[in-house]
Order: C-alpha cells, then sequence, then structure tokens
C-alpha cells in the first residue's frame, strides 16, 4: 500500500509535542510492515538541514492564497533508520519550503500567542503537499492528515478544485485528532487564505459559529477518521469533551475509530538508552536504582529511598497543573520527592518555582525542554503522575510503563485504555500496572498518591507492578497494523462512493 502522509512536525526534525513522536515513529513501523510510506511536513528554521542530509530539489511550485501567490521549493530527506537495525523500507520526507512563512523560530506561535497568519501558513503547506504529488508522478493510495494543521488537504480534496482532477480521484482520505481542543479557528474575513470555493462555508463544511474551523473542514470531508484512544474516540462525541464538534463526531461515529498511540522502542529502551547513567531491563533492575540516585543529584534532591515521583508535561490546564498546584502541600507532606519537567503557561511557571522554594530538596522543577533529562526522569523515577483534566492518549505513562515507572493517573481517555489499578483482583492476577483515581479533584489525586507511597513499602507489590508494567507492548507495531485496517476501510469507502457517483 502507498501511503502520503501531511503533518505539521515530525521528531527529529521539528517537535513540540506528541504529534511529533507519532509522525517520526509510526511511519517506520507502517513500513516495517511493508508499506510505502512518504511524508511531507514544512521547512521550518528548526530543521537542522546537514545534520539529517536534507536536500533541496528542483521542484517548485507556485501557492495561490487569496490574492497573494507563495512561492514554495521543495527539499528531500528521510526519517532516521531504527537504532535497532529493524527492516522496513525507507521513509521519504518531502520539505516544504517557503521562508517568509516558516523560517521562524517557533512553529505555532511566539511569546505565547499564535502567529496571526496561521492559515496563510498551513493552508499554502497544505495545498503544496497536494501539489507535489502529481509532480513526483507519484500516486499514494491513502493520504493521512493529523489535526488542523492539514485537515484543510482532506477539504481540497472532497470540496476543492483539486479533488475534480483524475489524479487525484481514487486518492482516499484519513484524517488523524491527536487533540480536538485545538482547531484551527479564524475569521470568515480570512476564507479567501484557504483556496477554498464559497460554496465550502458552510455549515455541511467549514462554517463554525460564523468563524473558519480547519479541523472540522477534516472531519466532514475525510473517508476515514481516527483519534488516539478507544476511550478518547467515545469522550469527543459528548458535550463535556467535544469542544463543540460533538454533533459533526457523533454524525461520523461510524467512521470514528479510537487508536491507543505506540512508543518507539528503538528510542525508549532502558537497555540501550544512550541518556541514562545505567543500563537495565525486566529481572535486572540495578540500573535503575543508579538512574534514582544520578536524578537526584541533577535536580538537588536529597538522596533517600523514599518515593520518587516524576512528572513531564506542559505545564498546562489540560494537564493538571492546576490540580497539581492545589494538592501539592499535601503531596509533600507525605515521605515522598516530586521533579517536574516543561515549559508552558507563565503563571504556572511562577507558582512552581515558588513552590520549589518552599520545599527545598523535596521538588525540583527544570522549567525547560530537555530530551536527555526526560529520559533520565522516566528512568529514575519510582513512579509517574499524569493528574490531566483530559487526556486524548499520552505518551508518558507508555514511556513509564517500558522504563518500570509505574503511572499514578487520571480515569480519562487513553489513560484509561493503558493503565491498569491496583485493586484486590488484579494484584491477585498480577495485572495492575498503575493507580487510577476518577474525580478530577485534589483530594483523589492525593488519594492515589497514598496509594502509590504504601505500596511503594511492600517490596514483593511493587516489583510485580514494575514487571506488569515493562511486559506490556506499546510498540507501534500492534497500533500500526490497526491503522492498515482503517486505510483498507477508507479505500473501499472511496471506491464506494465512486461507483455510486457513476452511475
Amino acid at each position: 500500500m502507498k501511503l502520503y502522509w501531511i503533518v505539521s512536525e515530525v521528531a527529529p526534525f521539528a517537535k513540540t509535542g506528541g504529534l511529533a513522536d507519532v509522525a517520526g515513529a509510526l511511519p517506520k513501523a507502517l513500513a516495517a510492515l511493508g508499506h510505502e510510506v512518504r511524508v511531507a511536513m514544512p521547512l521550518y528554521q528548526s530543521v537542522v538541514r546537514a545534520r539529517f542530509d536534507i536536500r533541496p530539489t528542483d521542484l517548485r511550485l507556485a501557492i495561490s492564497v487569496g490574492a497573494r501567490v507563495r512561492d514554495v521549493r521543495i527539499w528531500e530527506g528521510a526519517l532516521p533508520a531504527p537504532t535497532n537495525g529493524g527492516a522496513g523500507r525507507q521513509v521519504v520526507v518531502y520539505f516544504v519550503e517557503c521562508a517568509p512563512l516558516f523560517d521562524r523560530g517557533e512553529l505555532y506561535h511566539a511569546t505565547g500567542r499564535d502567529y496571526p497568519d496561521n492559515l496563510e501558513r498551513f493552508s499554502v503547506f497544505a495545498q503544496a503537499a497536494l501539489g507535489l504529488l502529481p509532480a513526483l508522478s507519484w500516486q499514494p493510495e491513502v493520504l493521512h492528515c493529523h489535526d488542523w494543521q492539514s485537515a484543510l488537504a482532506c477539504a481540497h480534496l472532497a470540496m476543492g478544485a483539486v479533488g475534480s482532477q483524475p489524479f487525484f480521484a481514487p486518492l482516499a482520505t484519513v484524517l488523524t485528532i491527536h487533540n480536538l481542543a485545538y482547531q484551527g479557528l479564524f475569521p470568515q474575513a480570512q476564507w479567501p487564505l484557504t483556496g477554498l470555493p464559497e460554496a465550502a462555508f458552510t455549515m455541511n463544511g467549514l462554517e463554525f459559529y460564523g468563524q473558519v474551523n480547519c479541523l472540522k473542514g477534516g472531519l466532514v470531508s475525510a473517508d476515514g477518521l481516527t483519534t488516539v484512544s478507544p476511550t478518547y474516540s467515545r469522550e469527543i462525541q459528548t458535550s463535556a469533551f467535544g469542544c463543540g464538534l460533538e454533533g459533526v463526531l457523533r454524525a461520523r461515529a461510524e467512521d470514528l475509530t479510537g487508536i491507543v498511540n505506540g512508543i518507539d522502542p528503538s528510542e525508549w529502551n532502558p537497555r540501550t538508552d544512550p541518556h541514562l547513567a545505567a543500563r537495565f531491563g525486566p529481572g535486572q533492575l540495578a540500573g535503575k536504582a543508579v538512574c534514582k540516585l544520578e536524578l537526584q543529584q541533577r535536580s538537588g534532591l536529597a538522596e533517600h529511598n523514599g518515593l520518587l515521583i516524576g512528572m513531564i508535561q506542559r505545564l498546562t490546564e489540560q494537564k493538571g497543573l492546576d490540580l497539581f498546584l492545589e494538592g501539592a502541600p499535601r503531596l509533600l507532606a507525605l515521605p515522598l520527592q516530586i521533579v517536574i519537567l516543561g515549559t508552558g503557561e507563565p503563571r504556572y511557571h511562577e507558582q512552581l518555582q515558588q513552590l520549589a522554594e518552599q520545599f527545598p530538596g523535596r521538588l525540583a522543577v527544570h522549567l525547560t525542554f530537555d530530551e536527555a533529562l526526560a529520559h533520565q526522569i522516566e528512568a529514575g523515577a519510582d513512579a509517574f503522575l499524569m493528574p490531566s483534566r483530559f487526556e486524548p492518549c499520552g505518551l508518558n505513562q507508555l514511556y513509564s510503563l517500558r522504563y518500570g515507572t509505574v503511572p499514578i493517573v487520571r480515569r480519562i481517555g487513553g489513560l484509561s485504555d493503558t493503565v491498569v489499578d491496583v485493586t484486590p483482583a488484579s494484584s491477585a492476577a498480577r495485572t495492575a500496572t498503575g493507580f487510577v483515581f476518577e474525580d478530577y479533584a485534589a483530594g483523589a489525586m492525593a488519594g492515589a498518591v497514598k496509594r502509590a507511597v504504601a505500596a511503594f513499602r511492600d517490596h514483593t507489590l511493587w516489583s510485580s507492578l514494575m514487571a506488569a508494567g515493562m511486559q506490556q507492548d506499546v510498540s507501534w507495531s500492534r497500533s500500526a497494523r490497526e491503522y492498515v485496517t482503517v486505510y483498507e476501510r477508507a479505500i473501499a469507502k472511496r471506491q464506494m462512493n465512486k461507483a455510486t457517483t457513476t452511475k
């Protein structure tokens, strides 16, 4: 099968969050199954061309956005091969260069505010990614778009002039929702920047309470829809989590599939991780104690054997920062330590710094993004706290399971699908992998942490939790096969619709 991904960030080239991790790992897993996968992304300032052998091609495109024409040049590279030597086709990556739009310090925003021309930026990207295909004379069977930044590509195929071209007629489309809260909303006055006809700005198209909604354009036009966990796929069809699009999603419920994210086992492997002070694995856990000591020393924490909790996340309300700050004094009254890594809203930066000053040697806060430290926290912590308000899937609980770091999570979204709570029954069956709390309340979070503190004193129970977690298959190989099924259904639907319209 020939698969074409259009996605706004891809690790290791450019990254702001989990979307990049997915786009950097899942295509390789699909290639390992024998499929031909190619990826398109913008050529941001942060993409290190020499490091990844990214080279310019002779392909140039002229993209119309409103009254303006943007000149685009295509560069070419490839996803790095798996470090574990895994087999699979090379995944070619095309980079869309348009310096006035993408040669900037950040991907989506600066100083906490979205770039005001984001609609133009990602309209140019989506249209260029489509226009690239005929220029290459490469005709994929499935176009896979991700979030609002590339959803316009699906809309162009369904509602725009490009969709009437014979070259694109067989192309099935799939859109993945990584986080429904980010929809690409813009004023109606910017509609010409989409490049779509006026007829597409309706309630059945991209119109959303008088605004342009890019994500909605993909939701109503893609042949198949996915999101990143089964529970989240159900949640977003409700008013509590649907962000105003629950009606659209309920109407497309038969085409919506929830597939849990995976991780790249070649990058996240405690047996081979180059960032760690010592390596370890199932049945060989001595190195984890060395990693804990190293993490305490690097973070300025007192060296002791109590429970060490890690947190790595965007410092936003979605991730439960308000809940954590409310409950932190209660948590830090327990015999434990906490180390936090992340950046986000300035108010949370300030409050966390103040809290760290109140609890020296107990709470360490790293207000930065540091990939090596992220690996060290996953390896050195005993437990990992994720008190999310909502969580489409989450990746850190998967990393934690892999590293024998017991998750403490709220029962929401993908966290519900990936962590088994400690109960008498799950403990007896040795299927428990973590601690789960229900209510979005500081008391509920503190209760789960107290259970973890008590379990940590029980060496047999804690060892069982670590072992069960490390035995989970959290790789992309399982999820990749589920995506193949989605692709096959999308192709069948496109063929059926084509047959219907030609009668």
